[in-house]
């Protein structure tokens, strides 16, 4: 099970970086180029689409394994790579989950309703975040694909 699980967790983390590297390398850098509202009309867009896309399952899935390798690492705490596992599923779980609830959510839901007064300061501080995101599902699949090398 744990090397199916590392399979997974390794290839979506890995996607999932991409996927955050990609808004913070230049779809956040092009929606700046564009007048506020227009900005945050597409990042709207751009929103109700992701929650209906194949974005969701694999979002929720690399949580649930990242969570499901973490306690395995902790309950296999003598073998090899055990403690990179536990580190890269609580990397993930937190750094991309928990700031994702926590701070990207809030903001995205946020905007649609302030989104002419809101763009500016959203902009920056949703990029911030996706940084983290970006580096925790980067730093997880690292640790997934090291978990992979030494079983």
């Amino acid at each position: 099970m744990m090397t199916v699980l590392l399979w997974f967790a390794a290839l979506g983390t890995g996607l999932m970086a991409g996927v955050y590297f990609t808004f913070s390398g230049f779809v956040m850098a092009s929606l700046a180029r564009l007048p506020d509202d227009r900005a945050a009309a597409a990042v709207n867009t751009i929103n109700d689409v992701i929650l209906r896309s194949p974005f969701m399952p694999l979002f929720i899935g690399t949580t649930l394994a990242a969570a499901v390798i973490a306690i395995l690492a902790l309950s296999r705490w003598n073998e090899p790579g055990s403690a990179i596992l536990a580190g890269g599923g609580a990397i993930y779980v937190v750094g991309m989950f928990g700031v994702t609830a926590t701070f990207n959510v809030p903001l995205n839901n946020r905007l649609i309703t302030e989104a002419a007064t809101l763009w500016p300061a959203y902009l920056d501080t949703w990029t911030n975040w996706n940084h983290v995101r970006t580096f925790a599902s980067l730093l997880a699949a690292a640790a997934f694909t090291y978990g992979i090398a030494v079983r």
